[in-house]
């Protein structure tokens, strides 16, 4: 049996509807400025990231859930970008393409964050 890695990915509308369009099965390629794709290792942090940044930046932000086989994973760097639990794995854009199809299942919203009304 493939042992597969549990990866996180929080993201704003516009990513999400690229990959709703996918059948939940892909990410969308990146951006010319954008060299590195990379999902994160802990749900905590996708949900900071989600919740603090995306919502700002684009009115909501989600956490995505999915698995990759473990095996090719390991080819990437897992890169401590904080304190210990702020980890992120790095893949290059131009590999995108098969990481998508070492994704196992589907690609899953876990979480989703609206701006907080403010009372008035």
């Amino acid at each position: 049996m493939t042992e597969m890695m549990t990866l996180w990915r929080p993201t704003g509308p516009q990513e999400l509807e690229l990959v709703r369009a996918s059948g939940w099965r892909a990410w969308p390629a990146r951006l010319p400025d954008q060299p590195i794709f990379y999902p994160v290792l802990n749900e905590q942090y996708a949900i900071m990231i989600a919740r603090d940044w995306n919502v700002p930046a684009s009115g909501a932000g989600y956490v995505t859930r999915f698995h990759v086989d473990q095996e090719f994973a390991a080819r990437y760097p897992v890169r401590q970008v904080g304190g210990r639990d702020i980890l992120e794995l790095w893949v290059p854009a131009e590999e995108l393409d098969e990481l998508n199809r070492h994704i196992v299942g589907l690609i899953e919203v876990v979480h989703e964050f609206r701006p907080v009304e403010q009372a008035e």
